[in-house]
């Protein structure tokens, strides 16, 4: 839920397009630099990563607002695969620099990596 509350960046409950600006750069993307999409287009997508089990489950079309169910959902699903609690704790934290701490961090192999949430390119 921090990581939730990180990217709810208006505390309205939750996550839109409006939140992810900033946090999400897409002017990279390899499809954006190609001239093949936008970067409104890239932010969509990113959110309908969240929402697209929990939308195919009940037979809805992803709507680019990713609740607190569906974002839960999303990481639940992605856990299964993670045989370590710390490990997925570390990942998570990583990924949305929810100990503020920024790039280079110390991954799990305890070699150094560079991921923050303003950096994520897809």
């Amino acid at each position: 839920m921090s990581a939730y509350s990180a990217l709810d960046r208006d505390k309205n409950g939750f996550i839109d397009i409006n939140d992810i600006r900033g946090v999400y750069n897409a002017k990279n993307h390899p499809a954006v630099k190609a001239g093949k999409k936008t970067e409104e287009q890239i932010l969509q997508e990113f959110l309908e990563t969240f929402e697209t089990a929990h939308a195919m489950r009940n037979n809805e079309a992803p709507n680019h607002i990713v609740t607190k169910e569906e974002f839960i959902e999303y990481y639940n699903n992605i856990s299964a695969s993670i045989d370590d609690d710390a490990y997925f704790h570390l990942m998570i934290t990583n990924a949305w620099n929810l100990d503020g701490k920024g790039a280079p961090k110390q991954s799990w192999s305890n070699q150094t990596g560079a991921t923050t949430r303003g950096q994520q390119t897809s």
